[in-house]
């Protein structure tokens, strides 16, 4: 929205331009307002959402009663004001300017404005095409262009081709606030500049595209357009990435993507960040998967043998879709009807769609008979959930994450939203420099922290030492919400007693943070009048992970910061859909909208809705299903089977070495994936699926918003649409299933999915979907507009109330000594996703961060003589990876921090599976590790370039 009017809350104005009547909003420019209106008046210095900065002179108009001509970009319109775009005068002047322009234009002349717009200079041709203005030779000035800068993987800037509009600089600072790009130096030395004026590729760019998608000119495009404007077709849909649901269009040129756009949805507002804009051609990889793949007879389950995505026909054979469907589903059959269905199990993804993850549970707990169905949820947020929902009733987040632009304090603990969300952080940062509190919690010290007023690194693994300590602090000094306590909350003398002995001074030694600093945090928090708290894996992923998680909805609680704009929690959900996946019953112990199995009011509807017996017992959780997969023959909880779709447990679960012979050791594993994942190189039945680029479905992201994915692509081969694949599946398990319609029933199934969950999305229709695109839950029914912020006036419990549950201080399940003296943290990289079977397939994200590294504190590496560069080895009670050494001043000494991402460097060989009590997660985010300089990284056959061998010391 433009900021040329400061009243943001003043009364619609009525204007005229050139004699029509038109109204502008509170805060709109005459520009802003005729582009709203349908009116096109010419401008390439302004776009709409940047700050207008009036600088090209492009947009001119001409007012009544004035002698000069107006910026029509930065005039805010006044009653009565008669406007005129359309006079002589104006044209002529926007005309000069134009063609001025044009002027110092490469590739100058009438070619590139007549021919097919393989050479248009973007907007600028187009403005001047619309305006019939073209360029008199004699106004070439003859300069000598600045050389192109190639230096990047992900972009070219070509610096002759720049109007100086400033679009770049303002997208940069002010939209998502990475200070990269400035305008140096004076007249007609004025340039876009890096940094400090370095090449881009040795900048600190973290390559959003963000400039890429401001500049009308092309003097910075991305390298994947090879200079050409033409595509074939442009597709709208939803990034596949991160839980933000960023709305993406993706330009498709001879049946590839050739670029990506962020489109103005509800949670991005066409901000993308680098997966987002440059990440997606790992569906044109040649490595997908396009046939049926059967394991050859006598070939092996080898869990310590590395995958070979490359070379499959050493253990796989092609078939056709008929025998391999036959294949998969018959050995299932078979194990059910010797030893039950408790011992078939199922992993979904939170990679797919909302409809997938549907049928998928449905077909594990109707198909194999059983609740044995997780996703990696259980590796994430379940600890996050299982508070939430004793606490509130629901396990999602109360208010969407741009929600802080009402909060004067933002709370920041156990994430590191630059990396893992950067969209989202963006709108942090906006709230940060329009005057808003950040503080930022972590061991580590991360990017963001540079935009906040206090951070707090505290020990890991003393996350309640220092909340219990901040909510000590806010009921002894009176600072606590009596009114919203009296009212709202139940249990709050239980937890007044117990945080007692947590003052600041008493914690101050356990988690490393001074007892002034605590108390100053937590009177900020309860004197504010909005603040939330957004938190991540950091928070969820440890033994004491579910306590973790009731004390931040304590502390929100106490002082009454929770069901109001900018107040609230908000756990970050890590994938594309996870939160979508929970809610449509992707989980053990819950059917579809969240209600339990073992409730016999909700298993019988269930049973009636699928006219199918259901099991009353909660399933396995994902650790658990692995260790029974390696229980006793004799064992009668043994899991011998396993259907899983999307998932890659082999790279994503703790103690991969365990994990890896839990697979291995199953007596028939079918996998449903688009590459040759670690977990399919163990299938007995590989199915090759659909990337989500290549199917129609809804997604959910982490602010509740159910949104709509459009295909993009066909899938490659012979490879199908994973509801064709699951349908087929449920049919060869007897299931008769009929899902008439276009996409396999895609529309059919939603319709089925919200009937199974009214209280969610019961008032989301296929049709409204299509017609909007994004709409937020709980909506009930047709008329209801969605609800972004909720616990408004009551809870979803059974009081109506927020119940509170004290925590004590446990310690991590394994901790340092003299044998293993570093603490691990393990997390992700804003380069790659998740276990990289994504991101390190992509041509641009793979050239940014090639090599596996671990980060280390600098008094640290030089203990251990190491450089930045040199290779290490990192080994704990489980396993050791060899890595690259990287210094980051952000991690403490004694402890390091490792990506997961890296099959040749797999993190989770390392990381223990001890759970947490309540909510059944494995402590991912520590275990004790020791450090050796030196090892060797053999050289792998696969997607990933294996750096170079060396020998240690």
């Amino acid at each position: 929205m433009s900021h040329a009017v400061d009243e943001q809350h003043a009364a619609p104005v009525a204007f005229t331009l050139d004699g029509h009547e038109l109204t502008a909003r509170a805060g709109e420019s005459i520009l802003d307002a005729a582009l709203r209106h349908g009116f096109e008046i010419p401008h390439l210095c302004h776009q709409p959402g940047l700050r207008p900065a009036g600088n090209c002179r492009a947009c001119v108009v001409e007012i009544d009663g004035e002698r000069a001509l107006a910026a029509s970009c930065c005039r805010a319109p006044e009653p009565g004001m008669s406007v005129h775009a359309g006079s002589g005068r104006a044209r002529r002047s926007r005309d000069m300017v134009l063609e001025l322009l044009l002027a110092e234009m490469p590739e100058i002349g009438h070619k590139w404005l007549d021919a097919d717009g393989t050479q248009a200079h973007g907007e600028l041709s187009a403005a001047a095409a619309r305006a019939g203005v073209r360029v008199r030779p004699q106004l070439s000035s003859g300069r000598r262009p600045p050389p192109a800068d190639d230096s990047h993987p992900a972009m070219v800037v070509n610096l002759d081709a720049c109007i100086q509009c400033t679009r770049c600089v303002r997208a940069c600072r002010e939209e998502q606030v990475n200070d990269v790009i400035g305008h140096a130096w004076r007249g007609e030395s004025a340039r876009i500049v890096f940094d400090l004026d370095d090449p881009l590729g040795e900048s600190s760019c973290v390559a959003c595209g963000e400039c890429v998608q401001a500049c009308p000119t092309g003097a910075l495009s991305a390298r994947s357009r090879d200079g050409s404007q033409v595509v074939d077709r442009q597709v709208d849909t939803v990034c596949p990435y991160c839980g933000v649901g960023c709305l993406i269009r993706c330009n498709v040129r001879d049946e590839r993507i050739v670029s990506v756009d962020g489109r103005d949805g509800p949670a991005n507002r066409a901000r993308l960040c680098v997966k987002g804009r440059f990440g997606l051609d790992y569906v044109h990889h040649p490595q997908r998967l396009t046939r049926p793949l059967i394991r050859l007879a006598g070939a092996a389950k080898d869990a310590a043998q590395a995958t070979r995505p490359d070379e499959w026909r050493a253990l796989f054979r092609e078939a056709s879709w008929e025998e391999a469907l036959a294949l998969a589903s018959r050995p299932f059959r078979e194990l059910r009807r010797q030893h039950g269905g408790r011992t078939l199990a199922g992993f979904g993804s939170a990679k797919g769609s909302n409809e997938e993850a549907y049928l998928f549970q449905k077909l594990v707990r109707t198909g194999f008979g059983s609740n044995n169905v997780d996703h990696c949820t259980r590796l994430c947020h379940a600890s996050s959930v299982t508070a939430l929902l004793e606490a509130v009733g629901s396990g999602a987040v109360s208010n969407p994450v741009n929600d802080v632009r009402h909060a004067e304090l933002i709370f920041l603990i156990g994430c590191n939203p630059t990396v893992n969300h950067p969209v989202a952080a963006t709108w942090m940062k906006n709230a940060a420099r329009r005057g808003a509190r950040i503080v930022v919690a972590d061991p580590r010290g991360i990017d963001i922290g540079r935009h906040a007023w206090r951070e707090l690194r505290f020990r890991a693994d003393s996350d309640v030492a220092m909340l219990n300590a901040l909510i000590h602090t806010v009921i002894d000094e009176g600072l606590a919400d009596e009114d919203f306590i009296r009212l709202r909350v139940e249990n709050f003398e239980a937890l007044r007693e117990h945080v007692r002995r947590f003052s600041p001074e008493a914690m101050a030694p356990v988690c490393g943070v001074p007892a002034a600093t605590l108390r100053e945090v937590a009177r900020a928090f309860a004197r504010a009048r909005s603040a939330m708290i957004l938190w991540g894996m950091g928070v969820s992923q440890h033994v004491h992970g579910t306590d973790n998680a009731r004390c931040l909805i304590a502390l929100c609680a106490v002082t009454g910061q929770i069901g109001r704009p900018g107040s609230g929690l908000h756990p970050l959900r890590g994938q594309n859909n996870v939160q979508g996946a929970s809610d449509a019953g992707l989980i053990p112990m819950m059917l579809p909208g969240y209600q339990r199995v073992d409730d016999p009011a909700a298993r019988r509807r269930f049973e009636d809705f699928w006219r199918l017996p259901l099991d009353d017992r909660p399933g396995y959780t994902v650790v658990e299903i692995l260790n029974l997969a390696l229980a006793a023959e004799s064992d009668p909880h043994k899991v011998r089977g396993m259907y899983i779709m999307g998932e890659n447990p082999a790279m994503s679960d703790p103690d991969l070495n365990h994990a890896r012979q839990a697979l291995a050791a199953l007596q028939h594993l079918v996998v449903q994936d688009i590459f040759m994942t670690e977990t399919a190189w163990l299938a007995d039945v590989v199915l090759p699926a659909s990337a989500w680029l290549e199917k129609t479905g809804t997604v959910t992201n982490t602010d509740r918003m159910l949104q709509l994915g459009r295909r993009v692509l066909q899938p490659p081969g012979d490879a199908r649409a994973d509801l064709w694949i699951v349908q087929r599946m449920a049919r060869g398990l007897g299931l008769d299933w009929r899902y008439p319609g276009e996409e396999c029933g895609v529309a059919a199934v939603f319709e089925e999915m919200r009937q199974a969950m009214p209280s969610l999305i019961g008032g989301i229709s296929w049709q409204r979907l299509q017609q909007h695109g994004s709409v937020t839950y709980p909506c009930l029914d047709a008329d209801d507009p969605g609800q972004p912020i909720v616990f408004i006036d009551r809870f979803p419990t059974a009081s109506g109330r927020l119940r509170l549950l004290p925590a004590g201080l446990v310690s991590a399940d394994e901790t340092p000594d003299a044998d293993y003296p570093f603490v691990l943290i393990t997390g992700r990289q804003l380069e790659h996703w998740h276990t990289g079977s994504m991101t390190r397939r992509t041509r641009v994200l793979d050239a940014i961060e090639p090599l596996a590294t671990v980060s280390m504190n600098r008094s640290d590496m030089d203990t251990l003589s190491l450089r930045p560069g040199d290779l290490v080895t990192v080994q704990s009670r489980r396993g050791e990876v060899v890595m690259h050494a990287r210094a980051d001043a952000g991690t403490p000494a004694g402890t390091v921090f490792m990506p997961f991402a890296y099959h040749e460097a797999a993190a989770n060989l390392l990381t223990n599976a001890a759970l947490d009590p309540a909510a059944r997660i494995p402590e991912l985010k520590y275990c004790a590790v020791r450090l050796r300089r030196g090892g060797r990284i053999e050289a792998v056959a696969g997607y990933a370039r294996p750096a170079p061998a060396a020998d240690a010391d």
